[in-house]
């Protein structure tokens, strides 16, 4: 039984999904700037760098060369990568935006840092391992909110674009990957709602029904990472399995 890679695990999703595959035996390599606050004999933490820091791509070589050396070691054959950010509480508050005239260079930055830089910065990193490894499913977790084409409300310009970017920049990987490994699966999935610290300040209105627990939406991604065709990478899933529209 192969290992899990999960990106980001500290955050709501990734927790949940590294208890879920430690629940089923398999071993779960935890990569965050924060350790587990659970202990498991199966699973492996890995400290990630400052994500501030990720500018400099270069200077991270030897942490990827650690990370590549793990998951080799692991015969890793599934990778979420569950990194994204919505808003912050701290100063300067940034929160996504409801007109336009509420848009700002730091929130516009700060959302593409977390949500598109970050991933591809991780996706580089792990690209002589994905384009090796017979099988290997990568699921970058995005949001639906970055389809252009389901975009009705409109506002929330700055995320909606992180996530139209990250989108895209994962789809046009799937054509790379499939070049050098075409039994490789590389997609975008649309989690939900996740009940987290993310959508905390943004589910007030939502219908009845729609808010999944972290346990609930770790199940139902690991479903669709099980079913995860090679056929299907460069897609945008949601959390049923349902493919999405760009």
């Amino acid at each position: 039984m192969s290992a899990v890679l999960i990106i980001g695990a500290s955050s709501s999703i990734g927790g949940a999904l590294a208890k879920h595959y430690l629940q089923q035996g398999q071993t779960v390599i935890w990569l965050s700037r924060t350790t587990a606050d659970f202990s498991d004999p199966k699973l492996q933490v890995i400290k990630a760098p400052d994500s501030a820091e990720t500018a400099d791509w270069v200077s991270h070589q030897n942490f990827f060369s650690s990370v590549i050396e793990a998951v080799q070691q692991h015969q890793v054959g599934l990778i979420f990568n569950c990194i994204g950010w919505l808003h912050q509480d701290s100063e300067p508050k940034l929160s996504p935006e409801k007109s336009l005239s509420q848009s700002s260079g730091t929130l516009l930055r700060k959302t593409l840092l977390l949500n598109l830089e970050v991933p591809v910065f991780y996706l580089q990193g792990l690209w002589p391992y994905l384009i090796k490894t017979s099988g290997i499913r990568y699921l970058q977790l995005s949001a639906k909110v970055g389809s252009i084409s389901d975009n009705q409300l409109g506002g929330w310009y700055s995320y909606r674009s992180a996530k139209a970017a990250l989108n895209q920049w994962i789809k046009t990987a799937s054509i790379e990957l499939r070049r050098s490994n075409k039994t490789a699966a590389l997609v975008t999935l649309h989690p939900g709602t996740t009940d987290s610290a993310l959508s905390a300040p943004f589910q007030r209105n939502l219908p009845a029904g729609q808010l999944q627990s972290p346990t609930q939406t770790a199940e139902h991604l690991a479903e669709v990472a099980q079913q995860l065709q090679a056929e299907q990478s460069g897609l945008l899933l949601n959390w049923d399995g349902r493919v999405l529209g760009f």
